[in-house]
């Protein structure tokens, strides 16, 4: 029987390899006799600047002899407990044999582990992606960011790895458990570091995604997995209440199986099953605009001895101001730069990232609000699709027919002031930014949202929020506006046998993990009903 060991608080002056002595402590015992520990989580407590701390909740393993004990007995109270991890699920195969491979389309996320996890249990996996392997991805977003021409098929958010091979590599994550472990497992497998299965806020850096995504196909295609690049999925052939197959740009796939993993950008594609009958709600998704500051102000205020940024690296933050509509920070990039997210030609959106040092003057961070359905402006399943369309449209008039990112000052956004037009803001976005009114780009119940809520963030962090910030916008892409149903056990669309919904574009995850766990799950229902291609 393992203990867990939790609310463990060390300096973070202290080395992490000083641990097990730190856990036999707690126990008791010395640290010789600590068969096997784990860090299972691990957070900073930034709350005193003069003394920052990990806490830690770690899993020990002594001897049953040991265990035993009256001395080790006595520890067993709140912080020190027994515990039996949970088992990650792994079905035995089901009994019915496969007539055509499966097919997932999107090597996103959950499209990744799907397919991982299909290959792994043997099933050769066909994995669509409508753009292209890595390699051309990354040469093309540079090239765009410089001024190039727009590919709609090559860019930041469609190619292998979809948006998340280009998203900042955050795998912070609301699930726990065994499918978790094993998602991000599978990440240290493929290039992450071993301390993101357990770090409270594991980064993985947009600088190493793309070698991750090439990794994850290497042993995808050495399991018997195929990809098939610059293939768009342009309809399912549906016959009697089944998928049968899928007709795609590079012509006809028969499968009765094939995991939806699109992402939340793949607009074209939601049209497409809108008019083939696929069931789709309206769902709340987030909006807002972009907050960059000077990395050192953040710095300044998180840190108080100037060990802590050798140590720690680029400070961050996580901020919530409630209101009639509550306003949160999303997708905080460190030492990152602003970026676009564009998936159309024509339409302008802003995201962050960064890089794995967060080694930029600059920090980021997304202040959004989440617009419910009622308030979409109609009853169309793809409303929300369409809102955001038009105010990235309209971000691309004022940007000059260039994917130039509209800019504002924090303080003339406040005041509703008009930006003086030669005025100079400081930006990371590359391409170039245009002094802009960014109510133009929202909805006004986000703009006021907003403008209600950034003074009362700033006082949360003593006013090191607002001071030199600008704000640049829209960003639209922070959760999908559409669920595609789905049955709650064989994980199908009602009425639409072996067509699998998974990830955020099937509006059921938020970010790479919870993505990925999404995928998994659809893949393992897979492998419990039915036995790989030949198999009886």
């Amino acid at each position: 029987m393992s203990l867990r060991i939790s609310n463990l608080q060390l300096s973070v002056l202290v080395p992490e390899s000083e641990l097990p002595k730190h856990l036999a402590q707690r126990l008791g015992v010395s640290p010789d006799l600590l068969t096997r520990w784990r860090v299972l989580k691990k957070s900073l407590d930034a709350r005193s600047h003069s003394d920052l701390k990990y806490v830690y909740t770690s899993l020990v393993d002594l001897p049953d002899d040991v265990l035993k004990t009256e001395a080790v007995q006595k520890r067993l109270k709140d912080g020190v407990q027994q515990f039996a991890p949970p088992v990650f699920d792994d079905p035995t195969v089901g009994g019915t044999p496969l007539e055509h491979r499966p097919v997932v389309i999107g090597s996103g996320p959950a499209g990744l582990l799907a397919g991982y996890y299909l290959a792994w249990k043997g099933y050769r996996p066909l994995i669509l992606e409508r753009g292209p392997a890595v390699k051309e991805r990354v040469p093309a977003v540079r090239d765009f960011d410089r001024g190039g021409k727009f590919d709609r098929e090559n860019n930041y958010l469609f190619g292998e790895g979809g948006a998340g091979c280009f998203s900042d590599g955050k795998l912070t994550c609301r699930l726990e458990g065994p499918d978790v472990e094993w998602v991000l497992e599978r990440f240290v497998e493929c290039g992450g570091r071993s301390s993101i299965v357990y770090e409270n806020r594991p980064h993985l850096g947009s600088n190493k995604l793309p070698m991750i995504c090439r990794n994850f196909r290497r042993k995808i295609e050495a399991l018997g997995g195929e990809y098939r690049f610059n293939c768009r999925m342009d309809g399912f052939d549906i016959r009697d209440g089944r998928v049968c197959g899928v007709h795609t740009s590079s012509g006809y796939l028969a499968t009765n199986h094939a995991v939806l993993a699109i992402g939340h950008s793949a607009r074209d594609t939601y049209e497409m099953l809108h008019e083939l009958g696929v069931p789709l709600q309206q769902k709340a998704f987030q909006l807002g605009l972009r907050i960059e500051q000077p990395q050192s102000q953040i710095n300044g205020h998180k840190y108080g001895r100037p060990e802590y940024l050798s140590l720690l690296g680029a400070a961050d933050y996580t901020l919530t101001a409630r209101g009639e509509k509550d306003v949160f920070t999303f997708c905080m990039c460190a030492g990152g730069i602003i970026i676009p997210s564009i998936s159309e030609p024509e339409m302008f959106c802003s995201n962050g990232m960064s890089n794995s040092r967060h080694d930029t003057p600059f920090a980021n961070s997304g202040v959004m609000v989440t617009l419910e359905p009622s308030e979409f402006g109609g009853p169309h399943p793809l409303a929300g699709m369409y809102l955001q369309q038009k105010y990235e449209a309209e971000a691309f008039r004022i940007g000059s027919g260039n994917y130039l990112c509209p800019i504002q000052s924090a303080q003339d956004f406040l005041k509703q002031r008009t930006p003086n037009p030669a005025t100079k803001l400081d930006c990371s976005y590359e391409r170039g930014v245009i002094p802009a009114n960014l109510d133009r780009v929202l909805p006004p119940i986000v703009a006021n949202a907003i403008r209600k809520s950034l003074p009362l963030m700033d006082q949360k962090l003593r006013g090191d929020f607002l001071k030199h910030a600008i704000l640049v916008g829209p960003e639209m892409r922070g959760s999908s506006p559409i669920r595609i149903d789905r049955d709650l056990t064989t994980r199908e669309c009602p009425n639409i046998a072996g067509l699998y919904p998974v990830g955020e574009g099937a509006g059921y995850a938020g970010g790479i993990v919870s993505a990925a766990v999404d995928g998994l799950r659809s893949a393992r229902t897979i492998v419990s009903r039915f036995a790989p291609l030949g198999v009886s």
